[in-house]
C-alpha cells in the first residue's frame, strides 16, 4: 500500500482550526518576478505566539514552496507578523533547508537572489499583475512548430493550421558540452521545415525547462553545458539569436508541458486543462478557463504532495514528498523495490518496461504499483485544485502506457469519487488521441507567436 498522507489534509485541518479561532488574522503573500509578474495569495494564520508558531511556520513554508514551483518568483513580500519574514528568509537562505529551491528560483530562474520584504500595510504590497499569456491559438499564415526532446527534435511546417510537413530527427543533447551542437541541430530542423513553406511568418517551439521572454533560464536540454561563461553567452540568448537569423519574425519558445496542455485544449476544444506527463520526470502544463496559457512555471515535480514523515526524498532538492517521486518512472522503481521487485542498478526506463511486462501477464505486484500511483494521483488532484481551476486533466507519458496506465486512471477516478465527490463530478480525464500524438504538439507550438 502507498504511505502517502495527502498534503492538503493537514492544510485543510489547519485552516478549519484557524477559522474557529477568533484571534486569527488574514495575511497576504505576494510572489513577484523581475518581469513585473506578481501573484497574490491570501490566507489566515493563528496569532504568531506560543505553540502556534510552529504550525504557522509549517503552513506558510509549504504555501510558499508550492507557489514557488507553480508560479515562479524571486521577490517574496509578506503582510504578516514580521517574525515570519525572518523565518522564511532563514529557510530559503543559501545554507537553509530549502537552499535548492532558493538557488533555482533566484539565481537560475530569475537571475537575482531571493529577497524577503515585510509589509506592515496591505496597501504597500506590489499590485498583482495578470498571469494570462497572449501566446497560442494563432494559426493564420505559414508557420514552423518544433519540439526539442531528449532523444529527438520534432518539427512541422504548418499552413493555416494544416500540417504540410513533419519530421523527427534523432539527437542526444543532454550531455553535449558544446552549445553549437544544440544550435546547429535546431537550425537544421528549422531549415528543413522552411523548405516546405512559401514563406515563414512565425516560429514557435517547446522544450523541457523554463524560458522567460525567449531567454533560456533552466533547461535540462542544456545540462551538459557546464561552462558558466558559455552558458551565459551562448545558451541563454540562443533563441534570440535564431529569431534574428530568421529576420525577426515572431518567435516564441516555452515549456513543453504548457504546449502539451495547449495542444489538448485546441485538439479537444476544452479549457481549464491541467496536463501531467509521467515519464523520466514529472512534467506539467496548464491552460486557464478561457483556454489561455499563463505565466506560471508549473514545475509540479518539485511541489509537495505528501505529508508523511518518511516520504521519499527527491535527490535534486533533498526535500521529502515532492511530486516527481510519485508520478514518474522513479515512482514505479520505488514501489517495485518496496514490493520485493528489486532490479538492482537497472535504469528506471528499463525497470518501467519490466514492470509493464509483468502487468501484461497479470502480476499482482505490478498491478499494486500502478494502483498506488493512481491512488496518489487522485489525492494529489485535490491538492492541485486548491491552486488551479481544473475541469480537464490530461494524463500522458510512458508510465501511463498500456494496462498499467489504464489502472492508474481507473484508480485515480475511484479515489476521487470515494474521497472528493465534488471534484469527481467536475473533472474529466483526457488522454491524447492519435491526431494529437502525431501533430497536436507541433500545431500548438506553431500557434504560439501572435
Amino acid at each position: 500500500m502507498s504511505h502517502l498522507i495527502p498534503t492538503h489534509l493537514w492544510d485543510l485541518t489547519f485552516e478549519r482550526e484557524v477559522a474557529r479561532d477568533s484571534r486569527s488574522t488574514r495575511v497576504t503573500l505576494a510572489l513577484g518576478r523581475p518581469d513585473g509578474t506578481c501573484y497574490h495569495h491570501s490566507f489566515c494564520l493563528f496569532p504568531h505566539e506560543g505553540g502556534y508558531r510552529v504550525r504557522n511556520e509549517k503552513y506558510l513554508a509549504r504555501i510558499l514552496k508550492t507557489l514557488f514551483w507553480l508560479k515562479g518568483g524571486s521577490r517574496v513580500h509578506l503582510h504578516a507578523d514580521k517574525d515570519l519574514v525572518s523565518f522564511l528568509s532563514s529557510v530559503y537562505a543559501p545554507t537553509g533547508a530549502r537552499h535548492f529551491d532558493a538557488k533555482f528560483m533566484g539565481e537560475k530562474l530569475c537571475g537575482e537572489a531571493l529577497t524577503f520584504t515585510h509589509h506592515a500595510s496591505l496597501d504597500s504590497l506590489p499590485a498583482p499583475v495578470s498571469e494570462v499569456s497572449s501566446l497560442g491559438r494563432n494559426l493564420k499564415g505559414c508557420r514552423i512548430g518544433f519540439d526539442l526532446g531528449g532523444s529527438d527534435r520534432k518539427t512541422a511546417a504548418v499552413i493555416d493550421g494544416e500540417v504540410v510537413f513533419s519530421e523527427e530527427v534523432p539527437w542526444d543533447p543532454y550531455f553535449e558540452s558544446d552549445p553549437n551542437y544544440h544550435l546547429e541541430g535546431i537550425r537544421h530542423s528549422l531549415k528543413r521545415a522552411a523548405e516546405h513553406l512559401p514563406r515563414v511568418d512565425a516560429i514557435g517551439g517547446s522544450a523541457a525547462g523554463n524560458y522567460l521572454n525567449n531567454v533560456v533560464r533552466v533547461a535540462s536540454l542544456f545540462r551538459g553545458v557546464t561552462d558558466s561563461e558559455r552558458y551565459e553567452n551562448e545558451v541563454r540568448p540562443m533563441f534570440l539569436k535564431l529569431k534574428e537569423e530568421w529576420g525577426g519574425v515572431p518567435f516564441e519558445v516555452i515549456n513543453d508541458g504548457d504546449v502539451t496542455a495547449l495542444a489538448a485544449a485546441m485538439n479537444f476544444n476544452i479549457h481549464s486543462v491541467l496536463g501531467i506527463a509521467m515519464g523520466t520526470s514529472m512534467a506539467a502544463g496548464y491552460c486557464d478557463p478561457q483556454g489561455r496559457l499563463t505565466a506560471g512555471i508549473n514545475e509540479l515535480a518539485f511541489a509537495p504532495v505528501d505529508d508523511y514523515s518518511e516520504a521519499a526524498i527527491d535527490e535534486w532538492s533533498g526535500d521529502r514528498g515532492c511530486g516527481v517521486q510519485y508520478f514518474s518512472q522513479q515512482a514505479v522503481a520505488r514501489h517495485a523495490k518496496d514490493l520485493g521487485l528489486d532490479y538492482g542498478e537497472m535504469a528506471f526506463p528499463e525497470q518501467l518496461i519490466e514492470v509493464q511486462k509483468l502487468m501484461e501477464m497479470g502480476d499482482e505486484k505490478a498491478a499494486t504499483i500502478f494502483s498506488n500511483i493512481g491512488s496518489d494521483l487522485g489525492h494529489s488532484i485535490r491538492h492541485y485544485a486548491r491552486y488551479y481551476e481544473i475541469e480537464n486533466l490530461l494524463v500522458l507519458g510512458r508510465v501511463t502506457s498500456g494496462d498499467g496506465g489504464q489502472l492508474i486512471l481507473d484508480t485515480a477516478t475511484k479515489t476521487m469519487a470515494d474521497n472528493y465527490p465534488e471534484l469527481h463530478e467536475k473533472i474529466s480525464f483526457v488522454t491524447p488521441d492519435e491526431t494529437m500524438k502525431r501533430h497536436g504538439q507541433a500545431i500548438a507550438a506553431a500557434s504560439l507567436p501572435g
